[in-house]
């Protein structure tokens, strides 16, 4: 490190005013710090009395008198002061910078997968100085570490500049990044004398480091739903919100995405329940979930470096298939129930035909989502009651009653395996 100008650093703890009893000269600033004062001298220091001649002492083994009736002083570096103005006294103690400057002779850097240890070889030496009770008294010195590190925003990892304020002692730990970065640690009282005005050129005291591959991993997984319409009031748990995994109609598409940084090996397993279903190693893949149930994914992953991390779970519930029709609709322009059209979820396949009073088909279609709106070839379709016929399969629906007949035979007469819709009846048309 470069040397400087000498600052001098006087800690004054009063029963006089601080800023009233002594004031400096030169290029000087006046610091506070919780009780405690501080000149900060460029150079020589001068002490004068803002009250008046003033006695002056200095604090060694006993209190002995330097000058008498004076305004002013010019005080030693590691010495304690006290000066007197009738029964009213304040003690100060005063230290050259200089001297407490951060001697390096090397910085190791060790990096696990948890935690980044900076081991400062050299000395850092502490401000210590005893009261007039004769207690040791210590002021804690600090450093600011800073380094690159990443912050997710939303979407992607972007670059940042990680900084971390510590006690400035010969190990310390800061949290592990995912990219080379190196590493600079600052004495936070160097910098603090600069920030408080002196108009000099001083080099703020600092540690810089070489640049250090990465070792830790780090990530943000994500599982995506793909969403399947912007709005669709007739589909209950329909995927609309592509960041929320809550209970969801099939079929469910899930993008799963590691995000990480410094990551070579991706292990994501999926369970249903406790039986595990599936297992990819990409960092990216999507999985559509066709059967209801619930389901757990999770990721691993790893690094050459030995380093390992796992995502919390992603719990992801698909529900059972229901199909429901309603009794009446009122194709009139209001914005209610202006269409036939089902209620259903977790369904694979749809059909539905819609039949006059004498039997002819006028209208038909093939998507759950969308339904009638009243019309034949166009035109308004005369009030009164239709009649519908439904063909559907949930993605639940067990199809081994149509290939195995005996299966039917467990059926009650009429009932359908669940999945499996056969519905039929009258719906009224109403303007």
């Amino acid at each position: 490190m470069k040397k400087t100008i000498s600052l001098l650093i006087t800690i004054l703890f009063s029963v006089l005013s601080h800023a009233q009893a002594i004031q400096c000269v030169g290029n000087a600033v006046l610091m506070t710090n919780n009780a405690d004062t501080l000149f900060i001298f460029e150079s020589n220091p001068e002490l004068i009395s803002k009250i008046g001649p003033i006695d002056w002492y200095k604090l060694s083994d006993t209190i002995s008198p330097v000058t008498s009736g004076t305004d002013y002083l010019y005080p030693e570096h590691g010495e304690g002061y006290m000066i007197k103005k009738g029964n009213a006294r304040e003690f100060f103690w005063v230290f050259d910078y200089d001297s407490l400057r951060i001697h390096v002779d090397n910085v190791e850097v060790i990096q696990s997968c948890t935690e980044t240890e900076l081991r400062i070889e050299g000395s850092i030496p502490p401000i210590t100085y005893l009261d007039t009770l004769g207690v040791q008294r210590k002021i804690t010195r600090k450093c600011r570490v800073i380094y690159t590190d990443v912050t997710w925003d939303g979407k992607e990892w972007i670059d940042s500049i990680a900084v971390l304020e510590t006690n400035f002692t010969h190990s310390i730990v800061v949290d592990p990044t995912p990219v080379a970065t190196d590493y600079v640690i600052i004495d936070l009282m160097a910098e603090q004398l600069l920030n408080e005005g002196i108009s000099v050129s001083v080099n703020v005291d600092s540690i810089v480091t070489n640049i250090y591959d990465p070792v830790a991993i780090k990530a943000h997984p994500q599982a995506i739903v793909t969403t399947r319409s912007d709005k669709v009031e007739n589909e209950p748990d329909r995927p609309i919100d592509p960041e929320t995994l809550i209970k969801r109609s099939a079929p469910l598409e899930v993008e799963f995405r590691a995000n990480a940084l410094n990551a070579q090996y991706y292990t994501w397993n999926i369970y249903q329940g406790s039986d595990l279903i599936l297992t990819r190693n990409e960092a990216q893949h999507k999985y559509t979930f066709d059967h209801p149930g619930n389901y757990r994914a999770t990721l691993e992953m790893s690094n050459s470096q030995g380093c390992t991390c796992q995502s919390e779970d992603f719990e992801i519930s698909v529900s059972e298939s229901m199909l429901k029709v309603p009794n009446v609709f009122t194709p009139n322009g209001d914005g209610t129930h202006d269409e036939f059209r089902v209620v259903y979820r977790s369904l694979k396949e749809f059909h539905c035909w819609i039949y006059n009073r004498w039997g002819h088909l006028v209208y038909k279609w093939d998507d759950p989502s969308k339904g009638w709106d009243g019309t034949i070839n166009g035109k308004p379709a005369a009030e009164g009651a239709y009649y519908y016929v439904i063909r559907a399969l949930g993605t639940d629906a067990d199809m081994d009653y149509m290939s195995k007949p005996k299966y039917s035979n467990k059926l009650k007469k009429g009932e359908l395996p669940m999945g499996v819709y056969q519905l039929s009846g009258d719906i009224n048309l109403l303007r």
